[in-house]
């Protein structure tokens, strides 16, 4: 459960300052949102991007030394099976590009913060995919075992909810 909440909260942040930065801009907002707030949002990012990877170092770790075979198998295929890009995209943009703002100047760039928040929302995304897709896909019974390929529908129903939360957030935003 706390890796679960710490992920969200990390996405959750990341999310509001992508979203925050062209907002900021667009409607001249630069005297309220300070790089002082951006400064701060950027620190709890490498918080929470520390405990997210202390989580996923965990994971590994009690993979391994619990001794189960079908334990460690599962892990190892995360890392180096079908869905290794998934996994290391998963690990490096959300354990290891935010440690780019230990920099104070990074910090403080709105263009290097907004590169980064996108980065670590599409690695929370990956997360998402690794824990069910590689999940699903080596069960114990290998008669079950297959790759996963995104249908048309799911590929619609993935546009439609990017879709409705954008008419939505512009309608906030009117």
């Amino acid at each position: 459960a706390p890796y679960f909440v710490a992920g969200a909260i990390f996405s959750g942040f990341a999310m509001v300052l992508t979203v925050m930065i062209p907002v900021r801009r667009i409607f001249g907002l630069e005297h309220i949102l300070t790089d002082y707030h951006f400064e701060n949002m950027c620190r709890f990012l490498l918080l929470t991007s520390c405990i997210v990877g202390y989580a996923y170092g965990i994971e590994y770790f009690i993979a391994w030394y619990s001794g189960v075979e079908a334990e460690k198998t599962s892990f190892y295929l995360r890392a180096f099976g079908p869905y290794w890009i998934s996994t290391w995209i998963m690990l490096i943009f959300n354990g290891v590009v935010p440690h780019l703002f230990w920099f104070k100047k990074l910090r403080t760039h709105v263009p290097t913060i907004f590169v980064i928040c996108t980065l670590i929302n599409i690695g929370m995304w990956f997360e998402r995919y690794v824990i069910i897709i590689t999940g699903l896909s080596r069960e114990f019974n290998p008669a079950v075992w297959g790759h996963y390929t995104p249908q048309p529908a799911e590929l619609m129903i993935i546009a439609g909810s990017f879709s409705f939360f954008s008419i939505l957030f512009l309608i906030f935003l009117k």
